[in-house]
């Protein structure tokens, strides 16, 4: 019943999360729309560059600016993660898997390793012509 709420109240407070001048909000409206992304896939898989541009943002954040800054750099790293197992033909992998690689290692929330590292680990096992192409910087974080 989310997919009935999505356009005019999931994806509004996300988009307004991920531009909030917190990095707790931001963290949290990444990990919402990460979640909304793998859990209703295709659906609203044309929402994924309104997404993409709203997290773009994230990934200038210092990590060493502190925890909070560092959370929400890796539940943005999620966050792509999960839209690219959800609808991977729906995101420009060329630009957003290089991206997603250069916030890797996880810094601070250690419990989104497992979606990150499934979703590489897949599209190595699928010999995804843009993973093959970033095998220096996969081998760098596995």
């Amino acid at each position: 019943a989310i997919y009935e709420h999505w356009q005019g109240v999931f994806l509004p407070a996300i988009m307004a999360g991920l531009a909030d001048p917190s990095d707790d909000v931001r963290r949290n409206a990444a990990f919402c729309a990460g979640v909304c992304c793998e859990k209703l896939g295709e659906k609203v898989a044309d929402a994924y560059p309104q997404i993409l541009s709203g997290l773009e943002p994230i990934f200038s954040l210092d990590p060493s600016a502190g925890e909070s800054a560092a959370a929400c750099i890796d539940n943005a790293a999620a966050c792509i993660a999960r839209m690219i197992m959800a609808c991977p033909n729906h995101l420009p992998m060329s630009q957003v898997l290089p991206a997603l690689l250069k916030l890797m290692p996880l810094k601070t929330d250690m419990t989104e390793n497992e979606t990150v590292y499934t979703c590489l680990l897949g599209l190595l096992q699928m010999n995804h012509p843009d993973a093959v192409a970033q095998k220096a910087e996969l081998q760098r974080i596995f």
